[in-house]
């Protein structure tokens, strides 16, 4: 599912921001495009809630490098489009919303890091045996 979900990442923000820009899932050694966004989930979680229910927590960091003159200004300008374009996104055909999202600008490299969570909840069916049926043999000698 963290696969699906970074896809659907990637699509809002290709969406959202168009061909000018550089989409990354994997770190890069030499050839680098500015501007460009990373994408990572840095923090995926699995809790078990009540019964066969388990809460999945994903942490994503979207990391954007520019080269601009004011780089504050444009990781400024990126991050509100990035609240926007992330607020929901499609995994499999449904939405997904993100939370506890965060803005973080480092202008002395051109670095914003925008952190947002994609949560949810699945089930596990039981695969046990279910009880087989018993025979009352009492009740059946005396009928």
């Amino acid at each position: 599912m963290i696969e699906k979900i970074t896809d659907g990442i990637l699509a809002a923000i290709s969406a959202e921001f168009g061909d000018g820009y550089t989409l990354y899932t994997e770190s890069v050694e030499q050839g680098l495009k500015e501007p460009c966004f990373f994408v990572t989930c840095i923090s995926p979680n699995i809790r078990v809630y009540r019964g066969r229910r388990y809460l999945h927590t994903n942490g994503y960091v979207i990391q954007y490098l520019t080269d601009a003159a004011e780089p504050r200004s444009e990781c400024a300008a990126v991050a509100e489009r990035l609240f926007g374009c992330l607020e929901l996104i499609t995994v499999d055909g449904d939405l997904m919303r993100g939370t506890d999202m965060n803005a973080d600008i480092v202008t002395e490299e051109g670095l914003l890091n925008f952190t947002v969570n994609y949560d949810f909840f699945s089930y596990r069916p039981n695969d046990e045996p279910k009880m087989e049926e018993i025979e009352d043999t009492e009740t059946a000698l005396k009928g």
